[in-house]
């Protein structure tokens, strides 16, 4: 039941991070839509394809859509205010990735993976939805660019197999690794932390 709310919470922040970007694209109304779809529901997609969970969990219960798609409306309804917003956008995105994250890595813990494997997985299904929304919008994708998101999720999946690990109980573990991944990406828009990035060759 957990892991069910967290997913919920989860799709609806990665819903209209993936809406409100549609509306700084201009995209009309169906591409708004698909693009709040397609961010809230990729990550899980491919956390589902890599658990050999076929059909995939996302798109065999009918909330998730339902929650995608009404929030991806919204979004279209309100677009005047909220374009205006453009920390709207981050902030929703940095509690989708927390949210997708410890909700992947504990699922994939309950198939059995490794601790390694499971922190892979749960990496995977927070910038997966992302990193295709900004795909779709020709973009190149927020995971691959120099500020610190990978890493962030990696963190927040790492606490959640520790607690595991260690016994801990499911909701507070949860809740602190959730918190941890949208404070580290947070602080590093707001601080300017970049991940290395190679040097460039001299002319």
């Amino acid at each position: 039941m957990l892991l069910f709310v967290v997913q919920l919470v989860g799709i609806v922040a990665f819903a209209a991070s993936g809406a409100l970007a549609a509306v700084r694209a201009r995209l009309d109304v169906f591409g708004i839509v698909v693009l709040a779809l397609t961010t809230a529901l990729g990550g899980g997609i491919i956390r589902d394809v890599l658990l050999g969970v076929h059909p995939p969990e996302t798109l065999r219960t009918w909330p998730y859509l339902l929650v995608a798609t009404v929030t991806g409306l919204i979004a279209v309804w309100f677009h005047p205010q909220l374009a205006r917003l453009r920390w709207s956008v981050l902030v929703a995105d940095a509690v989708g990735l927390g949210l997708f994250v410890t909700a992947g890595t504990a699922t994939a813990l309950a198939h059995e993976l490794p601790a390694y494997s499971a922190c892979l997985v749960g990496m995977t299904a927070g910038i997966g939805g992302g990193a295709m929304r900004d795909i779709l919008l020709r973009q190149i994708p927020l995971v691959l660019r120099r500020e610190i998101y990978a890493l962030a999720a990696l963190a927040g999946a790492v606490v959640v197999v520790c607690g595991a690990e260690l016994r801990l109980p499911e909701v507070p573990v949860t809740l602190v690794g959730s918190v941890l991944v949208v404070a580290l990406r947070l602080l590093a828009i707001w601080r300017n932390w970049n991940a290395p990035t190679a040097r460039r060759p001299p002319p």
